[in-house]
């Protein structure tokens, strides 16, 4: 895969270093295609690979308790920078830079923010390298440019699937935003949590396009949910069970919340949220979730029932009002 630079040498260095005899390969849906090569650069070193063959949403997501049943002495982990502050398996993160030229798509993005002066700019791991690059097309088109940097993640510009705080530290500083990478999901994280005009210059499409219609749409959605919502008589407060998702305090919180609120509430622990999993409980009406927020807003219809964020159970309970959800952000703490 030419378009990411997957550290090959490295992985091998990681390995010896340590002297893992098993190791556990972890890779996004994106690149699991290269789990099989990856297996066989890792045994050129004597360690035995093993690929997770299971879905990998983010950092948050690291295969621990996985790598601990197969006795893995490293996780090497691909796609996302560090998140956790400690890992029970010692593990590498190989973040897979893009190697793909973004000039392209960013110029046929410059037509679409000819209305804005003040340009905030945003992009996931795989591109953040690129941002200096960006600015100078910006600079050049005579835009004055913005990057945050809040420190809630590794590098200025990030953001990930549940983590805008880069972006939302400039929201009010500018006009729009220009989010450099592939997809919507991302780009629609920094239209929901910043209320901003947002662009994407996709490099892989070679084509630069507006989410905001889209955002509407969530947020559309999202408002009928938590109305839904709030006529409900039992909730079922979800704790994750993913390492990087695990709320228990939090949904302590939001139990207690509801509870005053006159709902009967109950704790659920689970390691995916899928309907499946809600559907075995017909005697709740609504849920909170309180691992990876993006469940509720992107995969809301697939959902019987409302599925809330933390932020959108404080409007069910009376502690903000829409207005001042949307101004806060669906999901942002």
């Amino acid at each position: 895969m030419k378009q990411f630079d997957l550290e090959e040498e490295r992985i091998k260095q990681e390995i010896t270093k340590l002297g893992a005899k098993l190791v556990l390969i972890q890779l996004p849906e994106g690149l699991k295609p290269e789990g099989p090569r990856l297996a066989k650069i890792v045994e050129k070193t004597d360690a035995l690979p093993i690929v997770s063959a299971d879905p990998c949403y983010g950092a948050c997501d690291l295969a621990t308790v996985e790598a601990e049943s197969l006795g893995a002495g490293l996780i090497i982990h691909y796609g996302h920078a560090k998140l956790l502050k400690y890992e029970r398996v010692p593990t590498v993160y190989v973040e897979a830079r893009a190697t793909i030229k973004i000039d392209d798509a960013v110029e046929k993005a410059l037509p679409l923010l000819e209305e804005w002066h003040r340009i905030g700019l945003a992009t996931t791991i795989q591109h953040v390298q690129t941002l200096d690059n960006v600015k100078e097309i910006l600079l050049h088109a005579e835009k004055t440019v913005i990057i945050g940097d809040a420190g809630r993640v590794n590098y200025p510009g990030q953001v990930i699937g549940c983590d805008y705080s880069n972006a939302r530290s400039i929201a009010k500083d500018v006009e729009a935003f220009l989010f450099v990478a592939g997809g919507r999901f991302h780009a629609l994280g920094v239209a929901l949590s910043t209320s901003k005009p947002t662009i994407v210059a996709d490099p892989y499409e070679k084509r630069a396009y507006s989410v905001d219609e889209e955002a509407r749409k969530i947020l559309k959605q999202r408002w009928a949910s938590v109305e839904e919502a709030k006529k409900a008589k039992t909730f079922a407060v979800v704790v994750g069970l993913k390492p990087g998702q695990k709320r228990l305090e939090e949904a302590l919180g939001i139990k207690e919340k509801l509870g005053k609120s006159g709902k009967t509430v109950h704790l659920f622990a689970v390691r995916d949220i899928i309907p499946e999993t809600l559907m075995n409980f017909p005697t709740v009406d609504a849920y909170v979730n309180t691992a990876c927020p993006r469940i509720s807003l992107d995969d809301a219809s697939k959902f019987r029932k409302p599925v809330l964020t933390m932020n959108e159970t404080l409007v069910v309970v009376g502690e903000l009002s829409w207005e001042e959800l949307c101004k806060k952000g669906l999901f942002e703490s």
